[in-house]
């Protein structure tokens, strides 16, 4: 176990290593170039200069130190925690030199030399995850784990962990009183809780770092002995909590009074600052495209008129926020029919015309709803909504169906860009669209809604085989 530790404390030490060497390389470049944007009194106090960056980049890494070592840490993470590193970094550097020198610090200067070194720590991180991940693979920097107990959950963590062997874990077994029905063929069964305890008395693995519990609250005496055993040989100890059914949702420790509590929903968008990032978003972005779409309106309009009678827009009642029912908006691309409000669109539907279809494969129909995330109902991404009809039958036969209501529905979504776009003609794809939605919900970051974007963008220049 030391030698994990020790195996991590270098990992750490080396990102921040190479941080500081970027800086000096970008910061030296810039002095010895001399382009016009480097402030003059970078080369008359060059040692000064370079010890303040040195020093403000302290001051980044004392509040965000990236830890690419972390095994449970996503690239969007780590994208977002360099970005506040650098900015810390910045700010810092030209609050410093802006007192140590009689002019101010460029502008334009700050903003390139930010840039510069956020791009090549960003692609430092890359190639030290790649190492990092491949230093795993071969065997070194790994944890070695037991897990205890015979929950489902512990199956599903142990899926999480041997799926990707460059997290770097190791499962050796499981002790349990019951073998777990339909465990994973490799998950070794190591003996009941009587051989578990005969192990820690008589011989215990020294090899162990991390011990994963789901037993129940009810064998409260054997926990606490497996925890002071944990504590004595060094050994982190993880509690997990037991599945109720087939929930499978995070709980997030919370403080009521003195009181722990914990709730079965982490919702990021609970947040002030994150819903206001969303929406600022939201609002500049539909803004933008309500605008833009003023002088191709007619041409559209003209083109449905020719091929289909009826309105331009079509108008459906939809579950929004809450469970709210709002009016989403689309271009119409079926003809009128009775089954609207009641009947998903299929592959060879006869009830879409010909430029219907073309723009139900380009997502063209679905420009309007930019007006619903500008009125509030909608959000850019999120959840797609639902008809009222499906809301009310797939809530009866899904038991987290209402959970994506939790935040606003989307024009686009994580279901969407993952492979779970258009009909469900089977209740496992709609439960599985509902996986992945409340998975947005429980893991929204911005950068994730950027990518999620970027994806819709992608399957519109190659049209998703899904959309129809």
């Amino acid at each position: 176990m030391r030698q994990n530790v020790s195996g991590n404390d270098l990992a750490k030490k080396l990102v921040i290593i190479s941080d500081f060497v970027i800086i000096n390389i970008i910061l030296s470049c810039y002095i010895l170039l001399t382009p016009d944007f480097v402030p003059g009194y970078f080369h008359s106090a060059t040692k000064i200069t370079i010890l303040t960056a040195n020093f403000a980049m302290v001051i980044g890494q004392y509040f965000f130190q990236t830890k690419i070592h972390y095994r449970k840490i996503s690239f969007e993470e780590i994208s977002a925690r360099v970005a506040k590193l650098v900015l810390t970094h910045v700010a810092s550097m030209g609050i410093f030199l802006g007192f140590l020198s009689d002019t101010p610090t460029h502008f334009k200067f700050v903003f390139i030399y930010g840039l510069s070194v956020y791009l090549t720590i960003m692609l430092a991180r890359f190639f030290e995850r790649k190492l990092l991940k491949h230093i795993r693979q071969l065997g070194r920097n790994t944890r070695s784990v037991i897990m205890i107990g015979n929950d489902p959950a512990l199956v599903n963590l142990y899926n999480t962990m041997v799926g990707d062997p460059t997290t770097g874990y190791r499962v050796k077994g499981y002790y349990s009183n019951n073998i777990i029905a339909n465990n994973p063929q490799n998950m070794n069964y190591l003996g009941d809780i009587k051989a578990l305890y005969y192990k820690m008395d008589n011989n215990p693995d020294t090899s162990v770092d991390d011990v994963l519990c789901s037993l129940s609250h009810d064998d409260n005496d054997e926990i606490a002995r497996i925890m002071k055993f944990c504590d004595a040989h060094l050994i982190h100890f993880y509690y997990i909590p037991r599945m109720f059914g087939n929930y499978r949702l995070r709980l997030k420790p919370e403080m009521m009074g003195d009181t722990l509590t914990y709730t079965n929903h982490l919702e990021p968008l609970s947040s002030i600052t994150n819903k206001l990032i969303k929406r600022l978003f939201d609002v500049i972005v539909s803004t933008t495209f309500c605008i833009c779409m003023i002088p191709i309106i007619p041409i559209i309009a003209l083109i449905i008129k020719i091929q289909s009678p009826g309105p331009i827009f079509f108008k459906q009642e939809r579950t929004g926020f809450a469970g709210k029912t709002f009016y989403c908006y689309k271009f119409r691309s079926m003809h009128v029919n009775q089954d609207a409000d009641i009947a998903q669109a299929t592959k060879n539907d006869p009830r879409k015309f010909a430029f219907g279809n073309f723009m139900r494969k380009t997502n063209i129909d679905e420009l309007p709803q930019f007006w619903n995330v500008l009125k509030g109902d909608m959000s850019i991404v999120g959840p797609r909504p639902h008809m009222l009809h499906h809301t009310e039958i797939y809530s009866e036969l899904i038991d987290k169906y209402m959970v994506r209501h939790f935040c606003k529905p989307g024009i686009t979504g994580w279901a969407q860009v993952t492979g779970f776009r258009g009909e469900t003609k089977e209740l496992w794809q709609m439960e599985e669209r509902v996986e992945r939605d409340i998975w947005y919900i429980e893991h929204w970051t911005f950068m994730l809604d950027i990518k999620i974007i970027y994806k819709t963008i992608k399957s519109v220049i190659i049209p998703d085989k899904h959309a129809y």
